[in-house]
C-alpha cells in the first residue's frame, strides 16, 4: 500500500505540538512527510524543513507559497495539518479546503462562530475532509468508553463530569512572560482563555463519549490572577440533547495538577472513569457490582479499542499514539474516498469541522454567560438550532 503525502504548517523548531504531529502522522507508515511551511520566519522555516529531510523545493517559506506550490504538483499532498497560532487557523484552513486539499486543523478551528460556520459550509461545498485535532479522543480506552456507552452497557446516561485543570500558569510573576501572556490576550486568543484552550477538549470528550451534543450551558469564570483580562479558571454546567447533565471544571492555576484531563460517565447501570495521565486503565463500576479495571490491550475489548491499540498490554501509551489514531482514521477516510468504498466504521471517529464549530459556539456562550452572572444560554451554533 503506497503512502499518502502529508504536509505541515507551523510546528517549527521548539514547538510543543509539532513533534507530536510528526510522530503521529508517521508512526504507522501511512503518510510520508513531504512538504512544510514550519515557521513564521521564512528562512527559519525553510532551514528546519531541510533539517527534517524535506526536499529543497518543498521546504516552503510560508503557507501561501506552500499552497501555490502544492497545487501545481502531480504528487501534491493528500492532507495538510494546520498547527499555527489560533488567529491564523481560519484563513489557512479555508484556503487549503478551497484549493482542493484535505485539512486537519489544530483546535480551536476558528476564532468566531461565524468563521466556524463558514468552514463547515466550505467543507460541504468542496467535498474535502476538514478534521479538527481533538487528539485526546484518539486514546484507545476513550474509544472503548464510547463503545460501551453506545452498546448500552451503562444504560441511559445521567451525568458526565469532565475536567482539564493544571497549575502551570499559577505564578503571577509570569504575567509578562510572552509564552504565557498571549494565552490571556483577547487580541490573540479571542473571548476566552482557559476554557478555549483546555476546556473545549474536556467538552468535546464529553460529547464524543456520550454521543450527545451540548444544548445549553451556564458558566462561572474567574481571573484568579487579577492582571489577566480573560479567565484562568472556569466552572461550566451544561445540559445535553439526550438529557444528560454535565459538569466541567478547567483551570490553569491549580498548583499540583499537571495535565489534569479526565472524564467520568454515570448511567443507570454503571459508571466509568478515565484519566489521561493514566491512560492504560479504565475503571468500570456496574450497578450493584464491584469496581473493575479494564486494561488497554487486553482481550475482548471493542473493535474501536482494538484498532487503536499498538503497544502491548502493560506498556505506557502516550499522546503521540493518540494523535496517530486520528491520522490513521484520516488515512482510512482518504483512501476510502479514493477507492470509492465505505470506510471502516471502527475508524470513523475523527473529529469533524462540525465539532470545531460546536466548540466555538460553546466558547462564545461561556464567555457571554460569565459576563451575565452565570445565565443559562443556548450553546448550539445558529446553523444547528
Amino acid at each position: 500500500m503506497s503512502k499518502l503525502n502529508w504536509g505541515l504548517i507551523g510546528g517549527g523548531k521548539g514547538s510543543q505540538i509539532g513533534p507530536a504531529h510528526r510522530l503521529g502522522a508517521n508512526v504507522d507508515g501511512l503518510f510520508s512527510f513531504v512538504a512544510g511551511a514550519l515557521d513564521h520566519s521564512p528562512e527559519a522555516g525553510r532551514a528546519y524543513g531541510r533539517e527534517l529531510g524535506l526536499d529543497k523545493d518543498r521546504a516552503y517559506g510560508d503557507w501561501q507559497e506552500m499552497l501555490a506550490g502544492e497545487k501545481k504538483r502531480a504528487d501534491k499532498i493528500d492532507l495538510v495539518t494546520v498547527a499555527t497560532p489560533n488567529a491564523t487557523h481560519f484563513e489557512i484552513t479555508k484556503s487549503f479546503l478551497e484549493g482542493g486539499f484535505h485539512v486537519l486543523c489544530e483546535k480551536p478551528m476558528t476564532m468566531t462562530v461565524e468563521e466556524g460556520e463558514e468552514i463547515v459550509k466550505i467543507a460541504e461545498k468542496t467535498g474535502q475532509i476538514c478534521a479538527v485535532n481533538y487528539g485526546y479522543s484518539g486514546y484507545s480506552l476513550v474509544r472503548h468508553m464510547k463503545a460501551m456507552v453506545a452498546r448500552g452497557d451503562l444504560g441511559k446516561i445521567r451525568l458526565v463530569v469532565a475536567e482539564f485543570a493544571h497549575g502551570h500558569h499559577a505564578d503571577a510573576a509570569d504575567a509578562d512572560n510572552p509564552r504565557v501572556r498571549w494565552r490571556y490576550d483577547p487580541a490573540q486568543i479571542g473571548v476566552s482563555a482557559q476554557f478555549a484552550d483546555c476546556g473545549i477538549h474536556a467538552l468535546h470528550m464529553a460529547s464524543f463519549v456520550t454521543g450527545q451534543e451540548v444544548e445549553k450551558l451556564s458558566a462561572d469564570l474567574a481571573s484568579c490572577i487579577e492582571s489577566r483580562v480573560l479567565e484562568d479558571d472556569a466552572m461550566v454546567n451544561f445540559r445535553m440533547d439526550g438529557g444528560t447533565v454535565g459538569r466541567l471544571w478547567t483551570s490553569s492555576v491549580a498548583i499540583g495538577r499537571q495535565h489534569g484531563l479526565g472524564i467520568q460517565v454515570f448511567g443507570e447501570k454503571g459508571g466509568l472513569r478515565w484519566s489521561q495521565e493514566q491512560p492504560n486503565q479504565l475503571f468500570w463500576m456496574p450497578l450493584g457490582g464491584r469496581l473493575q479495571t479494564i486494561e488497554r490491550g487486553e482481550g475482548d475489548l471493542s473493535p474501536e479499542a482494538d484498532r487503536s491499540t499498538r503497544v502491548t498490554i502493560g506498556h505506557a501509551e502516550g499522546m503521540p499514539l493518540a494523535f496517530a489514531n486520528i491520522y490513521t482514521d484520516l488515512s482510512e477516510a482518504i483512501r476510502a474516498r479514493k477507492e470509492g468504498r465505505a470506510m471502516d466504521p471502527a475508524a470513523d471517529l475523527y473529529p469533524r469541522a462540525e465539532d470545531g464549530l460546536r466548540s466555538m459556539a460553546a466558547v462564545a456562550a461561556v464567555a457571554k454567560s460569565g459576563k451575565e452572572d452565570g445565565a443559562w444560554l443556548d450553546a448550539r451554533p445558529p446553523m444547528f438550532r
